[in-house]
């Protein structure tokens, strides 16, 4: 996804944004500790590796990106093939073993299924972070974490999604592209109308067998969390996050507003807690 035309990775504004996170569980370190490049000794900076969801691309990272960079770090968003949650989640890890010091690593809607499998057994990743995201316990699926009253939940299949066949799909299984008014107005409801338009155009599909496929792993029981839940998300609704969010023990900030692309819209207020995890690793 393209980032915001706001400005939101200057310095000033990445402090405004703050004002309107509320940290709900385990207030974050201070902001200067991510900065320092070292903690007790430790000379290391951890590589953030960032990990888009469903109907969306590497860009939808951009501003965290910028943010990140500029404070110092390295930091890779990496492609999600969205195709089903088992070789999603290796090709991810295979990318993981390529790394070589402390990882954090943030997942976004249906990434957060991803990293929940492809951290586990990476001893170098120190962190998890939850961005709007879906984060299964062994056997569940990304579509049973929607909650009840999302929009994915209650709407028809016909009336959310353009379904095409895709080369070599399992029996029944189709490539799902958000309809328009559903990304615009649901999905991406805290983004510029005119961007948002632009991000449904050039939306990639999400296969059935990447929504239903059961989680192997829940590396948030050994790793330790973080969850930044959107109160204005309509597509993994806040009540769905917060119950992943209590069983994982995450650390939670609770956005006030925001939608399911608070990560585009507002990537300052993602980027602090991103640096809160950060700074538990140095």
């Amino acid at each position: 996804m393209a980032p915001t035309a706001r400005r939101r990775d200057l310095p000033a504004t990445l402090a405004a944004a703050v004002i309107a996170v509320t940290t709900v569980v385990a207030p974050a370190p201070p902001d200067g500790a991510a900065n320092t490049g070292h903690k007790a000794g430790k000379q290391t900076k951890p590589t953030v590796i960032l990990v888009h969801g469903a109907w969306a691309d590497t860009s939808s990272w951009n501003g965290e990106v910028r943010i990140l960079r500029h404070a110092g770090y390295t930091v890779r968003a990496i492609g999600n093939p969205l195709q089903n949650l088992t070789t999603d989640a290796q090709t991810v890890k295979n990318f993981l073993k390529s790394i070589k010091g402390p990882i954090v690593l943030v997942g976004h809607s249906y990434g957060g299924s991803v990293i929940t499998n492809a951290a586990q057994g990476v001893g170098n990743v120190k962190a998890l972070v939850y961005v709007d995201a879906a984060a299964p316990a062994v056997g569940e699926t990304t579509a049973q974490l929607s909650g009840p009253t999302s929009v994915l939940t209650k709407g028809s299949p016909s009336d959310l999604y353009d379904a095409v066949p895709y080369p070599n799909a399992p029996s029944k299984a189709s490539a799902l592209y958000l309809k328009e008014n559903v990304f615009v107005t649901k999905f991406a409801s805290s983004v510029a109308r005119e961007q948002a338009v632009n991000l449904w155009a050039t939306q990639r599909a999400a296969t059935t067998v990447a929504f239903n496929t059961p989680s192997k792993y829940s590396a948030w029981k050994t790793i330790p969390n973080w969850y930044f839940i959107s109160s204005g998300d309509q597509i993994i609704t806040p009540d769905s996050e917060k119950k992943m969010a209590s069983r994982a023990r995450s650390k939670v900030t609770v956005y006030n507003g925001g939608s399911h692309l608070t990560l585009v819209s507002d990537p300052a207020a993602v980027t602090k807690v991103i640096q809160s995890a950060i700074s538990s690793v140095q």
